[in-house]
Parts: structure tokens; C-alpha cells; sequence
């Protein structure tokens, strides 16, 4: 990614967003807990084809969101149009990891974006089953609310060795570049505050029922050693989309676009191709 990116203010939320390439809009969105930073090695792979944007989330890691920010997966939608519109970009392919996956689907759902293709990186498209549907969304809202635990959890992600240990319970292991990355993200109070704030605001019940009226194609991408949203719900999760269709990738985890950018690179490129996007035979 190129340093620095821009920042854009629409109505509550001050954007980071990082903008690049030339051609039709790509917009790639990050997963929860994450940033725009993790298409570091992605996003100039796919700038060779297109004019690739990509956002920090609200309240993530330099985007920033006032307390009446909507922070629920419609409202987020809702945002990202009107940032889409600041940008004056209307992008004909776009890519999701995990949460980001639930964004793009939803955006298409409700008309804020027509694309000629949806791509999901380790897509979590299906909301917590049995107990933790009660549990962690609830345990998210009582931490959102105190600014200490926000501090504490920050403070415990500077333990040696600790964001290793977290990325390899997804499945992935990351070099020391994307290692940094994530240990800058989970010690600052601010971010850990906002991915609580989205975690505790979201539903994907209704998303979830919605996905078979989804008439785009939508090519999910998964890590065959994803620990945190299996090929299994993957699969599953295609099957229930109008034009699913589900390729996975070996020696990938969670994070298979920051483990194998080159593979999800060509993937997209050439599902872009199949979809007769514009830009794709350029």
C-alpha cells in the first residue's frame, strides 16, 4: 500500500482510505479488527487492472467515528455508499474479507452498489450459532461501554509472542511486516474500542436470509487451514448464494490474501474475466 492515503470526512465518520491504480473501481474492504493495511501486498496486485479503494472501517484503525455513528452492518453500508459517492467511485468488482465479505453482500442487497462481481476472502457470512450468538455479542456490548477495558485488552496484546499466538489460532502464520501491522492495531485503545463498538452492533440473521436473492456472481475464496471461519461454512454458504461458487486455497489460514496475495490476485483477476468485467480484458 502507498503511505499515508487521505483522509475524507462524511457526515459522522472521518474516512481513511487508500486509493490507487487506474481503471473501473475495485473496492476492497477488511475483515473486523483489521485495516486497509492487510491489502498491503493485494491491493497493487489488482492496481495494474483497476482503480482499487480501500477504506479503514469505521472506528478501525485510522477511521474515525463519532458515538452516533450506526455502527450495524446496514449502517455501515449505508456509510461506505456515501464515501463511494464522496470519491465519485462506482465500483464494478467488489471483495470483502470475513466481515468485509457480510459488507459488500449487504451493500448489494440494498442497492447502494452494482457490481458485476462479489468476492469473498474467508467470508463470514453466517451469524454465531447456540450459546455464542448470545454470548459474544453480548460480552462486545459490555466492553464497548468502559473505556478501561478498551485500555486493558490494548495492554495485553504488548505480551511477547501474544499477536502470533492469535493470528495462528485463525490458521495463518504472517511475516514479521504483517505481524507489526496487527500488533499496532491491538494495542491502540481507539481501535480495540471501535472493533467492539461494530462487533456489538452487528446481526447477520437478516443477511444471512437474504443470500439467495443475491443475482451477482460471487466467488468465495477460502483458506483450506482456516481456523476461524472453516471451508465447511464456506461451503455451506455458497450453496445458499444465487451464483455461488467456492475455490479454496492450500497452505492458507484466515488470512490467505496476506499469506498467498499472488494465488487470490490471479483468482480475482480471472473470476473477473469470467464475469466479463470491463476492465478485465484490458
Amino acid at each position: 500500500m502507498p503511505e499515508g492515503g487521505r483522509f475524507v470526512s462524511c457526515g459522522a465518520i472521518r474516512w481513511h482510505v487508500h486509493v490507487l491504480g487506474r481503471g473501473p473501481a475495485l473496492l476492497l474492504l477488511h475483515g473486523t479488527g483489521s485495516s486497509s493495511r492487510s491489502f498491503r501486498a493485494l491491493a497493487p496486485l489488482l492496481a495494474t487492472r483497476f482503480t482499487v479503494v480501500a477504506p479503514d472501517l469505521p472506528g478501525h484503525a485510522r477511521s474515525r467515528a463519532t458515538r452516533e455513528t450506526e455502527l450495524t452492518l446496514p449502517g455501515i453500508a449505508a456509510a461506505l455508499e456515501e464515501l463511494l459517492d464522496a470519491l465519485r467511485l462506482e465500483p464494478v468488482v467488489a471483495v470483502g474479507h470475513s466481515a468485509g465479505a457480510a459488507l459488500v453482500a449487504r451493500m448489494t442487497l440494498d442497492g447502494l452498489l452494482r457490481p458485476d462481481l462479489l468476492v469473498g476472502l474467508a467470508s463470514a457470512l453466517q451469524p454465531f450459532r447456540g450459546l455464542a450468538r448470545t454470548l459474544f455479542p453480548g460480552a462486545a456490548r459490555l466492553l464497548a461501554g468502559s473505556s478501561l477495558a478498551s485500555k486493558l485488552l490494548a495492554l495485553n496484546a504488548r505480551r511477547p509472542g501474544e499477536i502470533a499466538r492469535v493470528l495462528r489460532s485463525t490458521g495463518s502464520a504472517l511475516d514479521e511486516g504483517g505481524l507489526a501491522m496487527y500488533r499496532d492495531l491491538a494495542t491502540s485503545a481507539d481501535h480495540v474500542a471501535g472493533v467492539l463498538s461494530m462487533v456489538a452492533s452487528w446481526d447477520l440473521e437478516p443477511l444471512h436470509a437474504e443470500l439467495p436473492f443475491l443475482a451477482v456472481p460471487f466467488l468465495l475464496l477460502a483458506g483450506a487451514e482456516d481456523r476461524a471461519v472453516p471451508v465447511a461454512q464456506q461451503r455451506s454458504a455458497a450453496r445458499r448464494l444465487g451464483r455461488g461458487r467456492l475455490v479454496v486455497v492450500p497452505a492458507a489460514g484466515h488470512l490467505l490474501h496476506e499469506e498467498r496475495p499472488d494465488v487470490v490476485a490471479r483468482a480475482i483477476l480471472d473470476a473477473c474475466q469470467d464475469a466479463h468485467v470491463g476492465a478485465a480484458s484490458a
